[in-house]
């Protein structure tokens, strides 16, 4: 199915579905797209280059005389099969103009396009492939892939369920959570997407991407219920401290200043922390209340290491002394491999 764009038409050619699908564009799109987006494997990769070098080595010998000519053309490095030099070899070397058809890509790479679309250009998408907005396996890797829990995907689906409208009512939801926390976890309720229940919303929290990280905060300082169920998810074992923290602030972001959210947050880290390392704590003598100090010693020295307005940066000697005053039983090895990871690898809450 082709749908070519006139140019008169008033539609946004930079849309990513538009890209996408159009065919009877400039060659040099579709080449760009095939070496920027478009890489395989490695088993894959070298399972085409095989498949391709048998296609082009008939072309070689006739291809020899030309190349001696006068106007020899320069040597072309391949640094692994793109998609435009790997269909244009199942075409049998013919040249193909315009973009590539979707429906000849392998089904892993097209859900890996498709990924990066959202619900409008996905529907755009679909009116281009009648194909792709009738699967619905498609639809359901769509959903799973990008809201990795819902309520829903546990339980008997009704006859005639549709995984293309769930996956326009989640995003539907994830745009009106980010505008409206409580308003967006109503919506994804109403729809019985979601159960109110906190596991079941932390669940959801959890394996989303798509959710406003301010608007989250918002929402986890509101229902602490959830914060808590949150926190358990994480896993912590055999994590450097710093290293969990950075884990930790991945997926409940730190507020902007020092208040009593903050201190909540740390708290439940640090008891989760302390039960995911029971050999940890043993051995080094922790308990919550010193990771809970250790915390606070590594968010200061992030800021300290990382700020530009601050001219004296604090040094090793320097945390050591001030950590092992408020944390008496942590060594001073401990303490030292602490401020080695902040200052190679950088802000724990950033």
């Amino acid at each position: 199915m082709k749908w070519h764009l006139s140019t008169r038409d008033s539609r946004d050619t930079t849309s990513p579905a538009v890209l996408v699908c159009t065919l009877g564009c400039k060659r040099y799109h579709e080449t760009q797209m095939g070496q920027a987006l478009w890489r395989l494997p490695p088993r894959q990769q070298q399972q085409l280059q095989e498949e391709l070098a048998g296609r082009l080595a008939g072309q070689r010998g006739g291809r020899r005389e030309q190349d001696e000519g006068p106007h020899r053309r320069a040597p072309q490095h391949c640094y692994g099969p793109d998609i435009h030099q790997l269909l244009r070899a199942r075409w049998g070397g013919k040249e193909q103009h315009g973009f590539i058809d979707l429906e000849m890509l392998p089904p892993e790479l097209g859900i890996t396009i498709l990924s990066y679309l959202n619900a409008t250009d996905l529907c755009l998408a679909g009116c281009v492939w009648q194909d792709l907005g009738n699967d619905e396996y498609l639809w359901q890797g769509l959903c799973k892939s990008t809201w990795g829990h819902c309520s829903i995907y546990n339980r008997r689906l009704p006859i005639g369920f549709s995984y293309r409208r769930l996956y326009l009512q989640l995003d539907e939801g994830s745009l009106t959570f980010n505008a409206n926390p409580l308003e967006g976890i109503s919506y994804f309720i109403s729809k019985g997407i979601l159960l109110d229940h906190p596991t079941e919303l932390a669940k959801f929290i959890f394996y989303t991407r798509r959710l406003n990280w301010k608007m989250l905060r918002i929402y986890l300082d509101e229902r602490r219920d959830v914060l808590d169920e949150l926190v358990t998810l994480h896993n912590f074992s055999n994590q450097f401290l710093p290293n969990a923290l950075r884990d930790f602030f991945r997926h409940i972001h730190a507020p902007e200043e020092r208040g009593e959210y903050l201190e909540t947050l740390i708290t439940k880290f640090s008891h989760r922390f302390c039960t995911c390392n029971p050999g940890l704590v043993r051995d080094l003598g922790l308990s919550p209340d010193a990771v809970y100090v250790l915390c606070y010693s590594l968010i200061l020295l992030s800021i300290d290491l990382t700020s530009p307005h601050v001219k004296n940066k604090m040094s090793k000697r320097e945390f050591i002394r001030n950590t092992r005053r408020a944390a008496h039983n942590v060594s001073d090895d401990f303490v030292g491999h602490l401020y080695d990871n902040i200052y190679l690898i950088g802000h724990v809450a950033a």
